[in-house]
């Protein structure tokens, strides 16, 4: 009896083991399994509009998905900026800073459906130029910076939020484009943007063949030294003539604004009155008053008295 006792003891042992050992393999595969979910890759993100830096005489090729971009019709450049664009800049700034022979050419690209309210020929130019501006602030020289705009079809755009991406591109040259640099400077001291307005009036837009004109400052002021805007505002004799000098410098501060908002520093910017004097035309005349009322914006030498 007590041996059949003992037997069914270890019967009981050995059954309890057996099942134990079951289930104990169970788990660890089940936790095997969780484990492996855990640690199983994600995909990578798809390139969308890579922005592209490359040296089409040198080594230089820096790739990231960063871009910059902007709103659909604007020149405005999207904040915050990703990690790549910030990480492109300072190895270009790097590359270009070492290298005298070597200047970043930035072509902007624009869609014929958008609408150009920059004073740049077309938008295209106006987003290289704010891109310019920003690599200025990152610490590239602007004598080593060129822009271009471009009309392209095929730009990449998020239709839920009417935002371009990256419509914009970089390569790296040994043309300084400066050789006219000099000649333009000398060609609008001679023949100056000048600007009309209606009787007590400030506000004013350009026309196509003045920004061209406002394109050519831009350019002289990134490549030229000791060169700065120079912006008078008159009137015609209409009404009083201290209010005639406040109204010429309000035509004055308003042109420098809008020249600010298109990216010439504030500081690069001198503005001054003379009212009712030195007038071009008699101001006896309807004709003769619309053309004294006028805004001129030309470049002034820092050797040179205007």
């Amino acid at each position: 009896m007590k041996s059949t006792y003992l037997v069914g003891i270890i019967l009981t042992i050995i059954v309890g083991s057996f099942f134990n050992w079951i289930l104990c393999c169970e788990a660890v595969n089940v936790t095997s399994d969780k484990n492996q979910e855990i640690v199983s890759p994600k995909e990578s993100t798809p390139l969308v509009n890579p922005m592209v830096i490359k040296d089409s005489t040198g080594d230089f090729n820096y790739t990231t998905n960063d871009n910059y971009n902007f709103n659909k019709s604007d020149f405005v450049i999207l904040r915050p900026l990703g990690e790549g664009v910030d990480k492109g800049v300072d190895e270009l700034k790097d590359y270009i800073n070492q290298n005298n022979g070597k200047f970043i050419n930035i072509n902007g690209f624009y869609s014929i459906s958008e609408k150009n309210n920059s004073a740049f020929p077309n938008l295209g130019m106006a987003r290289a130029n704010a891109i310019k501006n920003h690599l200025i602030a990152q610490g590239v020289s602007s004598k080593k910076i060129n822009t271009s705009g471009d009309l392209k079809p095929d730009l990449v755009i998020q239709d839920s939020d009417s935002i371009y991406i990256g419509p914009v591109s970089f390569v790296i040259s040994s043309d300084s484009d400066f050789e006219d640099a000099e000649a333009i400077v000398a060609d609008i001291i001679k023949n100056p943007i000048v600007l009309y307005f209606e009787t007590g009036e400030s506000t004013i837009k350009l026309y196509k063949d003045q920004k061209a004109k406002y394109m050519n400052i831009v350019k002289a002021l990134d490549k030229v030294d000791n060169i700065s805007v120079h912006i008078i505002g008159y009137t015609d004799n209409t009404g009083d003539t201290a209010n005639n000098i406040t109204l010429g410098k309000e035509r004055a501060e308003f042109i420098k604004a809008y020249l600010v908002r298109n990216g010439i520093p504030a500081g690069s910017i001198e503005t001054l009155s003379k009212g009712e004097e030195d007038p071009v035309a008699n101001n006896s005349t309807i004709e003769g008053r619309a053309k004294n009322r006028r805004t001129v914006i030309t470049i002034k030498k820092e050797s040179s008295k205007i």
